[in-house]
Order: structure tokens, then C-alpha cells, then sequence
């Protein structure tokens, strides 16, 4: 018997297993709410009602229980790994992006900030530093002739004064320039000064040979570190398009520190008597006065840094955003006050700087051991950071260029700095075949009972007799007695200059207050003779004439320059750094032809102020270039051995050049035509940098 209910109505069971009802045919005596839903085909229900039971879909019998199933793990786990990569790729590509960007958005800070009267400060100061260079460079030639005679220095050991100065400017360049990019500049070059202002003014007051020559060393120690900090802190100030012109007028300083040395040893050291003594041990003269007043320059500049803030581009690179936020806000402040327009903002909220891990050891050791332990593993890891800076220089994509420009740089160093040696000597050279050939010989003269009461100057007296003579208060300069007899003769406040005794007979003969000593006296013999109150060791000679002409040359061969950095100046920015290194070079290679021509002192001179107006034009590209070429974080580093390379190059060049003084001229002109040559054409590899942001 057929049910109604069941013939009218069909079960069906949904998802959620519910179940439905629905009325055949669409009849009216069904649930009247029914006619609501629609109609469900057969094959519809069917496939709903066995939704689930497939034995592929078998559900997993610990879902119930809110275990996941072991494939659902290992996804989770695949989806995590590849999340995690995500980000990490996300992150270092955000990180590089960061880095890259430093030195575009530093650009565009620094030429919203414009240039003006704080780069002009700060010119005027690091100026004072780089004139102290260049009169630290000049001090040495200028005082030896007089303290060679003051401190009985032979010519071995004045060579040793003038080498380790260019060693301690060596070793000061390598070592400052690495540490002011660890330290700051700021900071390294308030150090460099301070060194050198100390030592200079000790060894004003030294009187004995070898601790004259040790402060001498600590002095250049210091000030040979001031180039590459120089050049590297005003570098961050600038803009682009104001780098090659303004680096080329700093370097202009270096010129008045030879001029102002030069002019100051002229107006005192021939001024024997604006000395003073305390004692007979203790005895300052007018080359000591004058060592002193070449520490002004670098005792203006020491005051004017620490007036100064330091290079915010190192701030930067060293994650110290704050500080270096602080003083580009002072640039543009004092730039843009100073051009009237105070109402100018600073709208630089936030600067990238470049994550760096390199001072996490030092902060980690500083609560650590004792104050020493913590000093030593402050200085380790310091000088583990400096050298791993050096190292890195030789990466693959620094190695070339830096080869060239080591090349570039010794190059010029050897043939400017031999010849500024050659040029010199060869005036003295000059000088003395000109005295020699004016010298007085007297042979076999007889002089008896006769005062001699005027100098004797450049002469020679063979064989001669001299009984009873009187020798009082003169003096005796380039004289040379030979084989000849002193007898019963006088000798009183003498003073003398390169003049010997050889192969004499001096007999009951008094020597009173005389200068006249043991290595005056070569293979004499000496009989029933009285030294009184000798003057033992070396003394000035306050009537010597004093070589003015040296004096004139260095003075003349700095203001050569003044044309050429002018013309640097101008045109750096125009035709490029190379352009103006490589043409200098070659026509400075050109130049060393003429001095073939110099047969006369005059000459000589004209040619070297040539050479100098010249050549001072590849100098100015390459220390504009070198602060360009590397990485802000390199900076200090490269131009310190850049510059350590051309205190090596003067050494080796003063050596050789000196050499040939007296013997040819030839070698000389050649070796600096040759070095010039090869310099200028490896320059011409080197990349352009005017249009290149530093990295």
C-alpha cells in the first residue's frame, strides 16, 4: 500500500546533513511554505545525497579532533620557508636601495643648502691648514745653512734631517688618512695640528742635533697627515658642480705657505742679531725666531677648527643620522641668512644612512675589563677596521683605476719634486764656480811683525812664512793654508767659515778666543802652541753674508704658480680633471727640455718658475680627482696613501737628482722629461669624475 506522504514528498539531505522536504508535482494540498524553493532535478539529489562518501574525499578521521593532516604540515611549512625568503630578498634589495640612494639624496641636501659663507669659512680655515704644509716643507731648507753652523751638523747628517723629514710626512699621510675615516676628520685634523704646533715649538728651542732631529720627525709626523684630511673634509661641503673649481683655489694655499716662509726667512735670518742667549748653553738665533713664526699658520687654522662642525657625509656613512641632520641644518641656515633670504626652511625631515656593524665590538667590550683592557681593544679594533679599509682598495672594481693613479702620482711627484731639489743646488752649484773661480792664490809669501786687521776672504796661501804676526779681531772665510810656518804669532776673536790649516808648523803661537780647533787643523804640527779660551764646537759667523739669491728662488718659484692655479680653477669644471692632468704633464714634459739652456743663474731661475707656472695645473686635477675617484668610506685612506706615495717619490727623487749636481745635467732633465710622459698618457686612462656624485 503506497504511502501519501511518501509518494508526494522527497527526502533530501543536504551538506550540512539537514534534510528537506519537497512536494511532487507541485501539488497544493503539501506544506504551503515548500513552493518557496525550487525545483531539485534527480540526478541532483542523487549526487547531493552521496556528496562526500567517494573514497578519494574520505575525510581524515583526526579533522574531528582539530589534528591537521601531515600533507597540510609540510605545505604550512613549504609556504613559511618561501615567505621567509620573500622578505629577506625584500629586505636586502630595500637595504641596497638605501645605500645607492645616500649619495643622490646627500647631493640634492647639499645643493639645497647652496654654497656660501659657511663653505667660505670653512675654506679660509682648512686653507690655514694646507699653507701650514706648505710652510712646514720649506723650513727645513731654510734654517740648515744656519744650523749646520749653530749645531755642527756635517753633511751626512744633513741629509738625514731632510730624509726623515719626508719619512715622518710619509708615515703621517698613511696613517691619518686611514684614521680620519674611522675618527672623523674633524677630530684627526685638530690631532695632526696639535702635534705638529707642539714639536714645532720644542724644537725652536732645541740645542743639541739629536733632539732637534726627533721633533723635527714628530713634527712632520703630524702635519704630513693634513693633505689628505684637508682635501677629503672640504670635498663633503661641496656640490657637485663646485668641486673641481673650489678644491683648485684650496689649493692655491699651499702656494702662500712657500711665499709666506720664503718672505719671512728672507726678513730674519740674515738678522744674526735678533738672537738672544742665556748662558753660553742656552742660545736662540734668528733661525730659531724665524721656525717660530712659521707655527701662526697652523695655530690660526687649530683655532679655526674647533670652531668647526664635523663632515656630516662621515656622520652619515657611521649611522650618526642625528648630528649630521644638525649640521646641514647650520649650512643651510648660515648660507641662506647670509643671502638675505631668512625665511628659507630646512625641509630635509629624514636622511638614509647605510646599516653598519663596524663599532658593535668596541660598545660590546666597553663594559668589559679594565679602563686599559678597554683602551687596547678600542685601538685593536680600530686598526683591524683601518686596515681591512686599505685592503678593500684593492677590490676588482678600484684595482685598475687606483694602479693609475699610483702611477700618476709618483710620476709627478718624482720629476717636480727632483727637479724643486736640482733647481736649488744647481744655483749653488753655480754660486761656488763662480767663487772658485775668483779665488786668490799667494805662494811662498814672507810676512813679518805685521797686524792683520781685515778679513781674509777666498784665498789660498801655499808655502808661506808669517813670523810674528798679529791676527786680531777679522774674519777668515774659504781660506785654506797650506805648507806653511807660523811663528811666534797672535790670534784673537777670530771667526771663521770653511777655512782649514794642512800640512802646517805652528810654533809658540796663541790662540785666544778664537774658533780655531782641532778640525781646523789638518796634519799640522804644533809646537810650544796655547789655545785660550777656545770657542769650542760649531758658532754662527754674525758677519757672514747671507744667501739671499736661495731666498729669492723659492720665493719666485711659489708666486710661479699663481698663474696656473687661476687657470686650473677656471677650467676644471670646464674641460674635465683628465684633460687638465694629462695636457699639464705633457707640457710640463716639454718644458724640462729648456732647462738644457740654463747656463747661467738667471736662466736657471726663469726656467724653474716656468716649469712650476705649468706643471701646478696636473697637481690641482690630481688631488681633485683622488678625493672623487673613491667612496666616502675609503677617502681618507686613498688620498693618505696616494699622498705617502708622493712623499716616497720625493725621497727617492732628491737622492738621484742630487747626484748629477756638479757632474752632468743631462740624467736629471731626462729622468723628469721621461716620468712626466709616462704619467701624462697613464692619466689619460684614468675616468672622468666632474659629473660623478660621491659614492
Amino acid at each position: 500500500m503506497d504511502d501519501p506522504y511518501h509518494n508526494n514528498v522527497n527526502q533530501q539531505m543536504t551538506e550540512g546533513g539537514e534534510y528537506t522536504y519537497t512536494q511532487d508535482g507541485g501539488g497544493q494540498d503539501g506544506y504551503p511554505y515548500q513552493t518557496d524553493y525550487p525545483h531539485q532535478q534527480d540526478e541532483d539529489a542523487a549526487s547531493d545525497a552521496t556528496e562526500g562518501a567517494d573514497e578519494d574525499d574520505q575525510m581524515y578521521e583526526g579533522e574531528y579532533q582539530g589534528i591537521p593532516h601531515p600533507d597540510e604540515i609540510k605545505e604550512a611549512r613549504r609556504a613559511a620557508r618561501l615567505e621567509a625568503k620573500r622578505k629577506a630578498r625584500l629586505a636586502a634589495q630595500q637595504q641596497e636601495e638605501e645605500e645607492e640612494s645616500l649619495p643622490e639624496q646627500y647631493e640634492t641636501i647639499m645643493e639645497d643648502c647652496g654654497h656660501g659663507r659657511f663653505q667660505w669659512m670653512l675654506f679660509f680655515v682648512l686653507g690655514l691648514a694646507l699653507m701650514a704644509d706648505g710652510v712646514d716643507g720649506f723650513v727645513v731648507g731654510f734654517v740648515l745653512p744656519s744650523a749646520e753652523k749653530d749645531m755642527c751638523i756635517s753633511n751626512a747628517d744633513k741629509g738625514l734631517l731632510g730624509l726623515l723629514v719626508y719619512v715622518s710626512m710619509m708615515v703621517g699621510a698613511l696613517v691619518w688618512g686611514g684614521l680620519c675615516d674611522k675618527m672623523g676628520r674633524r677630530k684627526c685634523l685638530i690631532y695632526v695640528l696639535t702635534i705638529d704646533l707642539v714639536f714645532s715649538f720644542l724644537s725652536c728651542f732645541a740645542q743639541g742635533y739629536g733632539f732637534f732631529l726627533f721633533l723635527r720627525f714628530c713634527s712632520g709626523f703630524g702635519i704630513g697627515g693634513s693633505i689628505p684630511i684637508v682635501y677629503t673634509y672640504f670635498t663633503e661641503f661641496l656640490q657637485m658642480d663646485k668641486r673641481g673649481e673650489h678644491l683648485s683655489w684650496l689649493c692655491m694655499f699651499w702656494m702662500l705657505g712657500g711665499l709666506y716662509a720664503s718672505f719671512t726667512a728672507w726678513g730674519i735670518i740674515p738678522h744674526y742679531g735678533w738672537g738672544f742667549a742665556i748662558g753660553t748653553q742656552f742660545q736662540i738665533h734668528s733661525w730659531r725666531l724665524f721656525m717660530f713664526v712659521c707655527l701662526f699658520p697652523a695655530l690660526a687654522a687649530l683655532i679655526g677648527v674647533v670652531f668647526m662642525p664635523e663632515s656630516p657625509r662621515f656622520l652619515l656613512e657611521n649611522a650618526r643620522h642625528d648630528e649630521a641632520w644638525m649640521i646641514l641644518r647650520q649650512v643651510h641656515d648660515t648660507n641662506w641668512k647670509a643671502k638675505g633670504e631668512p625665511e628659507r626652511v630646512f625641509t630635509v625631515t629624514n636622511i638614509k644612512t647605510p646599516q653598519t656593524q663596524e663599532d658593535e665590538f668596541i660598545e660590546i667590550q666597553s663594559d668589559t675589563g679594565t679602563a686599559f683592557q678597554r683602551w687596547t681593544v678600542r685601538k685593536m679594533t680600530m686598526l683591524q677596521q683601518v686596515m681591512a679599509n686599505v685592503m678593500s682598495l684593492s677590490a676588482p672594481e678600484l684595482r685598475l683605476q687606483g694602479l693609475f693613479l699610483v702611477i700618476v702620482w709618483f710620476c709627478m711627484a718624482f720629476s717636480y719634486h727632483g727637479l724643486g731639489v736640482w733647481f736649488p743646488d744647481m744655483i749653488k752649484y753655480m754660486q761656488y764656480e763662480e767663487y772658485e773661480s775668483k779665488v786668490r792664490v799667494f805662494h811662498r809669501e814672507r810676512v813679518e811683525r805685521f797686524h792683520f786687521n781685515f778679513s781674509l776672504v777666498n784665498q789660498v796661501h801655499r808655502e808661506g812664512e808669517y813670523i810674528h804676526d798679529k791676527f786680531a779681531n777679522i774674519e777668515i772665510k774659504s781660506v785654506k793654508f797650506e805648507d806653511s810656518l807660523f811663528e811666534n804669532c797672535y790670534f784673537e776673536d777670530i771667526r771663521s767659515t770653511n777655512t782649514f790649516f794642512e800640512n802646517c808648523t805652528i810654533k809658540n803661537t796663541v790662540f785666544y778666543n778664537t774658533d780655531l780647533w782641532q778640525e781646523k787643523f789638518k796634519n799640522c804640527r804644533m809646537e810650544n802652541t796655547t789655545f785660550l779660551h777656545p770657542k769650542k764646537g760649531c758658532h754662527l759667523n754674525f758677519q757672514e753674508e747671507n744667501d739671499i739669491v736661495i731666498y729669492l728662488v723659492s720665493f719666485l718659484g711659489s708666486l710661479a704658480v699663481l698663474p696656473g692655479n687661476i687657470i686650473s680653477a677656471l677650467f676644471m669644471d670646464k674641460i674635465g680633471r683628465i684633460r687638465i692632468i694629462g695636457g699639464s704633464m705633457l707640457a710640463s714634459s716639454a718644458c724640462t727640455f729648456l732647462l738644457l739652456l740654463s747656463f747661467s743663474q738667471g736662466a736657471v731661475i726663469c726656467w724653474q718658475c716656468l716649469f712650476y707656472a705649468v706643471s701646478v695645473a696636473a697637481w690641482n686635477g690630481l688631488e681633485v680627482i683622488s678625493v672623487e675617484l673613491y667612496p666616502s668610506s675609503k677617502r681618507g685612506t686613498a688620498f693618505g696613501i696616494l699622498n705617502g706615495i708622493c712623499k716616497f717619490a720625493a725621497i727617492v727623487a732628491s737622492f738621484i737628482f742630487a747626484a748629477f749636481i756638479g757632474i752632468t745635467k743631462i740624467i736629471p732633465i731626462f729622468l723628469a722629461f721621461a716620468a712626466l710622459v709616462c704619467g701624462g698618457l697613464v692619466a689619460l686612462k684614468l675616468p672622468e669624475t666632474r659629473e660623478k656624485i660621491l659614492s
